[in-house]
């Protein structure tokens, strides 16, 4: 049975608990109507405190998830993966909780919060006392009882079962342990009302500086410098750092402390390897060196303004799911125009994530251009010497393979990579588009009773992969290109006895008895009308084309699940589901686990995509379509 007052009373109403905010909002306008002002509103403060503390964690959260800030900084180098997330999803509970209590305290007493003045020295001095005299022990000797089996089990061993630290970690507890946590910060507060000195400044200073130490105690990422307490020795028994507090998370008979370390000595819990593991952290975040150094990077680029919100820094939950259109996206899309322009002055290739298979790191990095940057003549450049650097930094680094994701592999841009490798000849570092495993993925998907498709893209890397493909398996393949040269070119390349079934065809009009569309290029819903009842659309091309049909039905772009030993895998790549990423992606994880010492870049070795289909599937990633049925034997 689930412990009395471990679970919150609201838990069940999801995202409508924030409902409960309505009575505060309602005397908010109710007051400013009714008298013309928001003077002396004891629940405008408290909403505006809860907004203020609500951003303090975002923006916490935020500088956490900016690896390419912090990477060297973080003490536990695993990552954050969903299930932790969506343990902590609901880490603001405890600021509804705290609302709620002090509303309720304002309404039985209003002279209590009215007569506060703006600010009070003296009640500065009287709140700081307060907490160091009564709030920082009483959190300790709390905090040792929770240990205690019981309580540990049926309360706190939720706060510990979070494998890496989070600033939300903090705020991730059980309702008796927040109702505990909200008498040691309420004790200051009342204390210092209560004795005449308190004042508005100082409570929304208090509770801020509260939230923000406790943010920093578990943010898994070293902020403090380790000469502060070389210079400063007694400092270190004042203010706690993420390390110290982190080894609570390790050694939990040790470090109990709410802030001050100092209680932990006298109470001789201190664990002995504090200042010593502090000052190692530090002295590696101060490092030029990459601490953790990928076997395996995908670089990856921003697909548009708004998508570029789905980033890990931004909101972690929005990014822990497929990216989706949503309307807050709105509110986001200002600043995230002016990170655009910036990016476009003055950014370079950046870290966004990262996670571990089978020992291996492989990490995603980003180079700063949007989508439709690549389609500027005058871009093309940049955008090539930003994706060489990026080869040549990963060189110099040591990393295995690179892979090349979406446009940044563009034909037109530098052959799908052959520019780079043609260029430097003696790079180490495997170069890969991954599209010979994104052939691999689109044609397992096609029945094997199919004898006819329409193929538009057709002369492109893929589209040229697929159609010679199914040739030689004697599948007719309606080819849509205007350009007979550039036809003749990939009929030649088929066998003497399967280039008949080759077909060109320069009209939508000639697929109408065609149920099978592999779609490369883009295609209107009039264009998509020609397709007969029944007809299935699988596609190669970004962005996807619209699911106008509602008689037809449409595939997902090539992609593949990770294998179920993935470690450290905590957001989406931009519309898959969790653990699926794009085949291209799959496909340079797949190279770096096969070992192979070749490029593959530029044109698709049609020999080699059963043969990077069944090292796939030999890996343990899986096929993510309802309608794979082509799986060759391993």
């Amino acid at each position: 049975m689930v412990a009395a007052f471990s679970a919150w009373p609201w838990e069940n109403l999801g995202i409508y608990k924030y409902l409960l905010y309505g009575p505060l909002l309602a005397k908010v306008l109710y007051t400013r109507i009714l008298e013309g002002s928001f003077k002396d509103d004891w629940c405008l403060h408290i909403l505006i405190i809860c907004v203020a503390r609500s951003s303090l964690h975002q923006l916490w959260s935020s500088y956490v998830n900016m690896l390419f800030l912090t990477c060297n900084r973080r003490i536990n180098q695993h990552g954050y993966d969903f299930k932790q997330i969506d343990r902590e999803w609901d880490w603001d509970n405890f600021i509804l909780l705290q609302a709620l209590i002090a509303s309720m305290a304002c309404y039985i007493d209003p002279p209590f919060i009215e007569n506060v003045p703006l600010w009070n020295a003296k009640g500065f001095i009287i709140i700081l006392s307060l907490h160091v005299g009564i709030s920082e022990p009483l959190y300790y000797w709390v905090h040792r009882c929770f240990h205690k089996s019981y309580l540990f089990n049926q309360y706190h061993s939720i706060h510990h079962s979070s494998p890496v630290l989070h600033p939300f970690t903090g705020a991730t507890a059980t309702f008796l342990e927040h109702l505990a946590l909200t008498t040691v910060i309420g004790l200051p507060i009342i204390g210092s009302c209560m004795l005449g000195n308190g004042s508005r400044i100082v409570i929304y200073g208090y509770l801020l500086v509260f939230d923000f130490l406790r943010c920093l105690g578990h943010c898994n990422v070293e902020v403090v410098p380790h000469q502060l307490f070389d210079t400063l020795p007694s400092l270190r028994y004042l203010l706690y750092t993420p390390t110290y507090h982190s080894l609570h998370h390790t050694d939990m008979g040790t470090n109990f402390c709410l802030f001050m370390p100092f209680f932990d000595a006298i109470w001789k819990t201190l664990n002995s390897n504090s200042w010593e593991l502090h000052k190692k952290t530090s002295t590696n975040a101060a490092g030029k060196y990459r601490r953790n150094i990928p076997d395996f990077v995908f670089l990856a680029h921003v697909v548009d303004i708004t998508s570029s919100i789905h980033a890990p820094f931004v909101i972690r939950s929005f990014a822990s799911m497929p990216y989706t259109t949503r309307l807050f996206l709105l509110a986001y899309w200002p600043p995230a125009f002016i990170v655009m322009l910036m990016m476009w002055a003055w950014s370079k290739t950046f870290l966004i994530s990262f996670y571990n298979l089978r020992g291996r790191l492989n990490e995603t990095w980003s180079v700063p251009r949007f989508g439709f940057q690549y389609f500027l003549p005058f871009a093309k450049e940049g955008i090539n010497k930003h994706i060489e650097e990026a080869i040549l930094r990963v060189n110099r680094l040591g990393v295995k393979v690179i892979s090349l994701a979406a446009l940044n592999k563009n034909e037109a841009l530098n052959g799908g990579g052959t520019l780079f490798v043609n260029k430097h000849p003696n790079l180490k570092v495997r170069v890969v588009h991954g599209n010979t495993l994104t052939a691999a993925v689109i044609l397992n998907e096609i029945r094997e009773d199919v004898k006819e498709v329409f193929l538009t893209g057709a002369t492109s890397k893929l589209g040229r992969a697929i159609a010679l493909y199914l040739c030689q398996r004697r599948v007719r393949v309606l080819m849509l290109t205007s350009s007979k040269e550039r036809f003749q070119k990939v009929q030649k390349e088929a066998p003497l006895e399967y280039q008949s079934y080759l077909v060109q065809v320069t009209k939508y009009q000639a697929a109408r008895g065609c149920k099978t569309w592999i779609v490369g290029k883009w295609i209107t819903p009039g264009e998509q009308s020609w397709a007969p009842t029944g007809t299935h659309f699988h596609q190669f091309v970004v962005p996807p084309i619209l699911s106008f049909r509602r008689d037809c039905t449409y595939g997902d772009l090539a992609a593949m699940r990770l294998p179920v030993d993935v470690q450290g895998l905590g957001n989406c790549e931009y519309s898959m589901d969790r653990g699926v990423v794009h085949a291209c992606h799959a496909g340079g994880v797949v190279h770096l686990l096969e070992g192979w010492a070749h490029h593959e870049v530029g044109a698709i070795d049609v020999d080699r995509i059963d043969l990077v289909w069944n090292a796939a599937l030999k890996h343990g990633l899986k096929p993510v379509s309802n309608v794979v049925t082509r799986q060759n034997s391993m």
